[in-house]
């Protein structure tokens, strides 16, 4: 009854947020939602004199600083300022602007001091436990709203039972998440942070948003250097240059304005990229190296025999088994771009609604 409930409040929100919005016409602007997390009554997480709230604010504005003063693109804020804004309303905003990105700001704190690094979600269902208490602490801020059981019923952040509700309803959108994402991680780590990776959750502003989105988590504050760093000035500077140079890197891949006044966004397989430089390529290769890439390419509760006459002759074939249900995978990939020749294979042999999943095998 839980993921009933649940899948049946996604579908309602996917219908509230999205009226006219979903595909809908675009400017030649390249229009980019930044959404600093938290704020007002809700700090996030601190250590200290240290809030989350303030260091994610700063990013935002020198990261839509530099955003702005770039020829066409548009950008938009969910706060300016240190007032609390629902997660309901956060969506909302980057629907209404009809937004090419949405782009969420966060910081990590744990018990522990030694937990350090840079991580950047995206819209998905957990593969593992490992991270689901991320999930649970970017959903929790629901609790802090007025009368959060009527707008969120059905959707308990800390029931797995409820997660499994939040399916991804853009799934057209995660490929270019994850490409989004990857070149964060990337650019973090040309300029010497750790990466703790790319890893899908689900994070309900993230499925509310109709658009590719990300949520990156900048560093620990609770780590005693990294806190420092992530809370100064030449920090927040060089992290909202390396994020903005994932994302001017994406519209250079993903957006194509045309003559019409209208534009589109859609993969371009022989768009550009820029490269990173080549001295930093292995510690590039190092540290994210345990992002893995698979083909999902269906689910349900019956366990099938891997071999390859039960997939169309496609092989190798994975799964997992959570909460009951069988999850089957195509392929195991570190480069995403020969994931996705595994995924276009897929569906030449039938499976249309295929789709790339990450998995961080540590």
């Amino acid at each position: 009854m839980l993921v009933k409930n649940a899948i049946k409040f996604v579908l309602l929100s996917f219908i509230l947020f999205v009226p006219s919005t979903l595909f809908a016409q675009q400017s030649n602007s390249f229009k980019v939602v930044l959404d600093a997390g938290h704020g007002g009554k809700d700090p996030g997480t601190m250590r200290g004199n240290i809030r989350e709230k303030d260091i994610v604010l700063d990013v935002v504005l020198r990261l839509g600083k530099l955003l702005e003063q770039h020829n066409g693109v548009k950008v938009f804020y969910t706060r300016k300022t240190d007032v609390f804004i629902e997660l309901r309303e956060r969506a909302n905003i980057a629907n209404k602007a009809k937004a090419n990105l949405f782009i969420s700001v966060h910081c990590n704190g744990v018990k522990s001091t030694a937990a350090k690094g840079t991580e950047t979600f995206v819209m998905g269902m957990s593969r593992t436990d490992t991270n689901l208490d991320i999930a649970k602490k970017e959903n929790g801020v629901i609790f802090l709203e007025d009368n959060y059981n009527q707008k969120y019923k059905g959707f308990d952040p800390n029931n797995p039972e409820t997660l499994l509700g939040l399916k991804i309803l853009q799934e057209e959108f995660l490929g270019q998440s994850i490409e989004l994402a990857s070149e964060i991680e990337k650019n973090f780590v040309q300029g010497d942070r750790f990466s703790r990776g790319v890893k899908q959750q689900p994070i309900w502003v993230l499925d509310a948003t109709v658009m590719p989105g990300v949520l990156i988590e900048l560093g620990f504050v609770s780590h005693p250097e990294e806190g420092l760093y992530i809370s100064s000035d030449a920090g927040k500077d060089e992290m909202a240059q390396s994020i903005y140079n994932a994302i001017i890197t994406y519209k250079n891949t993903f957006f194509t304005p045309v003559d019409n006044s209208d534009s589109v966004v859609a993969p371009i397989e022989s768009a550009p990229h820029i490269e990173s430089d080549p001295k930093n390529n292995n510690e590039t290769t190092q540290e994210v190296k345990g992002i893995h890439y698979k083909v999902q390419l269906e689910a349900g509760t019956k366990k099938i025999d891997t071999k390859p006459s039960n997939f169309k002759g496609l092989e190798p074939i994975s799964f997992t088994h959570e909460n009951k249900l069988y999850k089957y995978f195509y392929g195991d990939e570190t480069d995403y771009e020969t994931c996705k020749k595994r995924l276009a294979e897929a569906k030449s042999k039938g499976y249309k609604s295929a789709y790339i999943v990450t998995f961080d095998n540590k």
